[in-house]
């Protein structure tokens, strides 16, 4: 996608072999682009949320894992990359799968080839979710299609929770994807943004995203969906997610469960996109879902922009007062109507996704 009329991908290796990033915590009020130098770098990045969404985390373990391999290309080094960047984000499924990866590329090789095969290896795992991005993009598209052409003429209105776009992948996004295309078709679209608290990813980077590209979009605070879904204002809900169990439950960001309920209690179609590094084929059951806890200070403060330029970040909750921050909640299969993949549209079950992907069965 593009930023001020320049292609942009999430994370990239530039022409000098430098792994570069965009600094997703300053957005939308400054876009700067930052270099990740070390593993530690690649770790912190992770942990700080400078690089978020499920699939941009794998795209970063996999050069954190290559850039450690340039300090240290020994058996001891992966295995402290693996373990340190192991533990960065518990609930994303991605990061685990490409530090499966890359340690299965790395362990038949001679240390001394170990770096150059990682910066490889980390390439080919971002263009193959550039690839896999695009076709979840053409599947979804065809569900806008679908309802567009239930109401000739009118305008298509999609809620989506949190930022499943181009940032939260290496390009193009997930529940994003499909929506770009409908409107580079001149499909009549307007996607409903929810704010997403506490972090306000919905506000600070779905809006970016959208109003970079065009599309027209509405800001909402996280309750009000429920509200334009009741007065007939949505027509589809599409939402990413960080972890999707080999039964169709879904981990994502929180507020997305409440989300479903409304939209099943509405008759209101709620599609969830994801790549194939997103499913768990060893979990069927989404309540064991590792659920992260994060700082209390992100739900009691919060960061704005002042007319002069600057940004502060001040204090909204009661002095004194705890708050408690759950990072996802887990949306049961049965309120799911379709999981949007590269392969297909499945089913929200595990013979839905079996059939797009047989491979699995005896995982």
């Amino acid at each position: 996608m593009k930023v001020s009329g320049k292609h942009y991908r999430s994370i990239w290796q530039d022409e000098d072999g430098i792994v570069r990033i965009i600094d997703q915590t300053l957005l939308p009020h400054r876009f700067e682009i930052i270099e990740l130098a070390t593993l530690e770098g690649a770790a912190v990045a992770i942990e700080t949320m400078q690089v978020r969404g499920a699939p941009c985390i794998g795209a970063t373990a996999a050069y954190g894992m290559a850039l450690a391999m340039k300090a240290d290309s020994s058996n001891a080094g992966v295995d402290a990359a693996v373990a340190r960047l192991g533990q960065t984000r518990p609930t994303a499924v991605n990061l685990r799968w490409a530090l499966r990866e890359m340690e299965a590329t790395l362990c038949d090789l001679a240390p001394e080839h170990r770096a150059t095969r990682a910066f490889t290896r980390a390439a080919e795992i971002c263009d193959e979710d550039v690839e896999t991005c695009h076709s979840i993009g053409v599947y979804g598209l065809g569900l806008i299609q679908g309802i567009a052409a239930t109401k000739p003429g009118k305008v298509v209105n999609i809620l989506t929770h949190c930022n499943a776009g181009w940032i939260a992948t290496v390009d193009w996004g997930t529940a994003l994807a499909p929506i770009y295309m409908a409107h580079d078709k001149g499909l009549k679209i307007h996607v409903w943004v929810d704010e997403t608290r506490p972090r306000n990813q919905g506000a600070a980077l779905t809006a970016w995203e959208l109003g970079a590209h065009g599309v027209p979009h509405t800001i909402i605070v996280d309750n009000a969906g429920g509200h334009l879904m009741q007065r007939g204002e949505v027509d589809m809900c599409i939402v990413g997610t960080d972890r999707t169990t080999r039964s169709g439950d879904v981990a994502n960001k929180i507020g997305t469960y409440l989300k479903a309920l409304a939209a099943f209690d509405n008759s209101i179609p709620f599609y969830v996109a994801l790549p194939h590094t997103t499913i768990d084929w060893h979990i069927s059951d989404g309540t064991i879902i590792p659920i992260e806890e994060r700082e209390p200070e992100e739900v009691t403060h919060l960061s704005g922009l002042h007319a002069d330029g600057s940004v502060e970040r001040v204090q909204i909750s009661a002095p004194g007062s705890g708050a408690a921050n759950p990072a996802f909640d887990v949306t049961p299969r049965r309120l799911i109507s379709g999981l949007i993949t590269e392969r297909g549209v499945a089913a929200a079950s595990e013979a839905g996704l079996l059939m797009l992907y047989p491979e699995h069965a005896h995982d």
